[in-house]
């Protein structure tokens, strides 16, 4: 038997005692899912600006992009997955997609992982093709993004290690764990930045007050001591 049964087995021997809270984890981790999936018109244009749709993703994880495009004449759907960070860095880049289209990435770092449409007119001679009052060209685009454990394909997994139904949920429920343990430690990570930087912020503003008193104060006694010697130059004061 391989480690990976033997964890499961252990896994289920632990929440066969309670299988109440074995339902309530598993609800909750299905309510807490990484799938996003959006349907929504693209106008075509011959200087399309891109469409692109944006998810957070940890470091390494894996992003997998499905995207069905529909049917449409005399346009080019492009794809193009970027992140936001400030090289903008390019995963995946393709044109002319058609039908179904199924990409998959790893994400680099923290931060937000995008995939961008453009939808272009492509009618060979360069020629707008001619459209009724207030018509516009556009094709439908559904496409729906998995992250990190939802990205993960359990049935192949299941097939492979001949798993139970029962094993395979407990596996998903190990991989989102896991993705939660992840999530609790990044924000911990956020959270000691977010510290440090409010404790310098706050060094920097006691600092510049500091100064501000201190150039008052010498900028006082220098009027007085002017103010003084004027008076005396003009025999106003002893």
């Amino acid at each position: 038997m391989s480690a990976a049964s033997t964890r499961s087995h252990s896994l289920l021997r632990s929440f066969s005692s309670t299988p109440y809270l074995f339902c309530f984890l598993l609800a909750f981790f299905n309510f807490i899912s990484s799938t996003h999936a959006i349907k929504f018109e693209l106008p075509a244009s011959r200087y399309p600006i891109p469409k692109c749709i944006w998810n957070s993703a940890h470091p390494y994880a894996l992003v997998i992009v499905t995207a069905n495009v529909g049917t449409g004449e005399n346009q080019r759907i492009d794809i193009e997955v970027v992140d936001d960070s400030d090289h903008r860095n390019v995963y995946l880049s393709k044109k002319g997609i058609t039908g179904e289209t199924r990409l998959a990435v790893t994400s680099h770092g923290d931060g937000d992982v995008g995939v961008c449409f453009k939808n272009t007119f492509d009618a060979g001679d360069g020629s707008m093709p001619k459209l009724g009052r207030g018509a516009q060209m556009s094709r439908v685009i559904d496409l729906d993004i998995d992250i990190g454990a939802d990205a993960v394909d359990y049935n192949a997994i299941a097939n492979q290690e001949s798993l139970s139904a029962l094993e395979t949920e407990m596996r998903k429920l190990e991989g989102v764990v896991k993705e939660i343990a992840d999530e609790m430690i990044y924000l911990k990570k956020r959270e000691v930045r977010f510290r440090d930087t409010n404790e310098s912020t706050r060094d920097r503003v006691q600092r510049f007050a500091f100064f501000s008193i201190i150039c008052l104060v010498a900028l006082g006694v220098w009027q007085i001591l002017h103010l003084r010697s004027f008076f005396k130059k003009k025999y106003l004061i002893d």
